[in-house]
């Protein structure tokens, strides 16, 4: 094959990579600051694809515009659920932790069923087709507004973290839980933020991921195993790391699916988080302990 046709390839990969990382971002986050594993981030994500399809069938609104009042709205849950359903969970073994947050992801896809059945439900863009000519390579327009929206996002939430007196003081609780609550932060307020700031993410990028993918139920098993993938390869807590290893998780399936079969890709996707477990278990850009 031609070599513009990798690199169209690899292209394809990258944005798409691109929203994989924004997903396991708000992963990240919430276990790098609360040391707490969101078993139903799958289920968040589709619940969010199903919002913007909602917007955009009924609505007839964009799902990079519908984007911003879904991640506004699953900050404000996240807030809430954080502070009164899974902050008393807290500390506790993790296997309570699992069983939890396991209950919710079960009620939400049910929840999805009952609502919107098994069928597959799509945002039909007008320009879902078109596509940016650059020499001989064909870049799809929804997988670059995708992207830069994504990107967007990203960049501001590493800047929040990086200036924001906010996002300093939920840097020192994740530094040090224990000088933290000395000095007078309110902790438990930080983690509620935390959690919101986390689920607003995976809201951003569920919305962005109607425009790539049917929305159904079934996807949010795969999706949550998609999003501990790419946090344990990228390193646990590390949220650059989040942003490269779906990249690179985006580059390995779209090449999967190209020069093998679509069926394939996830058979990739696992065999990179093995090759990271064994040869660097800390991740790509995590801290050795």
């Amino acid at each position: 094959m031609p070599f513009d046709f990798y690199v169209n390839v690899a292209l394809q990969g990258i944005l798409t990579g691109l929203v994989y990382g924004l997903m396991a971002l708000g992963l990240s986050v919430i276990f790098g600051v609360i040391r707490l594993v969101n078993f139903a981030h799958g289920e968040f994500a589709v619940v969010a694809m199903y919002l913007a399809f909602v917007f955009f069938a009924w609505a007839g609104i964009d799902p990079m515009i519908s984007m911003l009042p879904i991640a506004a709205g699953f900050f404000g849950l996240g807030y809430l659920l954080q502070r009164h359903a899974i902050d008393p969970f807290v500390g506790r073994p993790e296997h309570e932790q699992f069983i939890l947050l396991v209950g919710l992801a079960i009620v939400m896809v049910n929840g999805l069923l009952m609502i919107f059945g098994p069928d597959l439900r799509h945002a039909n863009l007008s320009y879902a087709f078109d596509s940016y000519e650059i020499g001989t390579l064909l870049i799809d327009k929804v997988r670059v507004y995708a992207a830069a929206a994504s990107l967007v996002v990203s960049a501001l939430l590493f800047a929040f973290f990086r200036f924001a007196r906010t996002g300093m003081a939920i840097r020192a609780c994740a530094d040090n839980l224990t000088g933290a609550a000395v000095v007078g932060l309110d902790v438990k307020h930080l983690y509620a933020l935390t959690f919101g700031i986390g689920m607003a993410c995976v809201g951003a990028a569920g919305a962005l991921m109607v425009v790539l993918a049917d929305a159904t139920p079934m996807l949010a098993p795969a999706f949550t195993l998609l999003a501990f993938t790419i946090v344990i390869v990228g390193g646990m807590g590390s949220m650059a790391g989040a942003l490269v290893a779906g990249i690179v998780i985006g580059m390995s399936e779209a090449f999967a699916s190209f020069l093998l079969a679509p069926s394939m890709k996830s058979m990739f996707s696992f065999g990179l988080l093995i090759a990271v477990l064994l040869f660097r278990p800390q991740g790509l850009l995590g801290k050795r302990k």
